[in-house]
């Protein structure tokens, strides 16, 4: 790969802010309330449901992760969903919308937190996703998920460190098969972050071109290609449209792009906890296949 060919070479620095500034495309507002909707309708999707909360995956870190929807006698496939936040906001805690949706089809949710920055760096961030998704592998079996029936997906920074449990040379440090994750559904995610190093995203992320570049989806080894479908809204950024675009090609046919109509960076996600939406199809069928 060509390394001056990154998403958005040639644009300004100003012009790169516009592309990657959702939440000033979205307006506060709006912003506002699909936080707000975040939050509630992970309230109403884990009221009641069998699950295990709290459980700490990491003992380096101490974060913790919730499991949902999990039925006692049986392994369930399980979606580890990473939340958002360009890796400094949000929470387990309002991350859960999906998981009465996959509960009625015998799918189990996990979501982890991780260290927001900047008390962590994205080096630490990614680290600690992959041990989430070794957690799973290891203890699942005592929480009622099925290790080899592991996907995993996230929304914008989710998205880029869902990339980052799909590319190769990190499993076997962990005593994980180089197959751990069967298939992925990342939305609106980053999969090359070198453009970030020259937008506001950089005050909280401390990077420079080389850690950029090692810290990339795209340009990382991935000599096993799982399933995937690669999921960004139509009214997205055009930095994550493009993101998705050609994260899309360089996965090549192992993956499906699908840009959602009439939503937008923040709202294409939430479409996770109507079972009848595009997006909750093609996630289970990604899961249905494995």
């Amino acid at each position: 790969m060509d390394l001056h060919d990154w998403p958005g070479h040639g644009l300004t620095d100003a012009e790169l802010d516009v592309a990657y500034n959702v939440r000033g495309k979205a307006g506060e507002e709006l912003f506002g309330h699909h936080m707000r909707r975040y939050r509630a309708l992970s309230d109403e999707a884990v009221d009641g449901l069998p699950g295990h909360r709290g459980v700490v995956y990491d003992e380096a870190s101490g974060e913790a992760l919730d499991v949902w929807g999990v039925e006692a006698g049986r392994l369930r496939p399980v979606f580890v969903f990473v939340h958002g936040g360009y890796w400094r906001a949000l929470s387990r805690a309002d991350s859960a919308f999906m998981a009465r949706m996959l509960h009625g089809h015998g799918v189990a949710t996990v979501v982890p937190d991780y260290t927001l920055a900047p008390a962590a760096t994205l080096e630490e961030i990614v680290r600690q996703v992959r041990a989430s998704v070794a957690w799973v592998h290891r203890h699942g079996p005592g929480h009622g998920l099925d290790p080899g029936r592991i996907v995993v997906g996230g929304s914008s920074a989710g998205g880029h460190l869902t990339g980052m449990t799909m590319v190769g040379g990190w499993q076997e440090a962990l005593g994980l098969p180089a197959d751990v994750v069967k298939a992925a559904m990342p939305f609106s995610g980053l999969f090359d972050i070198r453009p970030l190093v020259r937008v506001y995203v950089n005050e909280w992320l401390g990077l420079d071109g080389a850690r950029a570049a090692r810290l990339s989806p795209e340009l990382l080894p991935a000599p096993r290609r799982c399933p995937a479908v690669v999921a960004v809204a139509a009214d997205d950024g055009d930095g994550f449209l493009e993101q998705s675009r050609r994260f899309q090609r360089h996965w090549g046919p192992a993956a499906e792009l699908m840009v959602v109509p009439d939503r937008d960076h923040f709202d294409v996600v939430l479409d996770l906890a109507d079972e009848t939406s595009a997006v909750s199809r093609a996630l289970l069928g990604l899961i249905r296949a494995l």
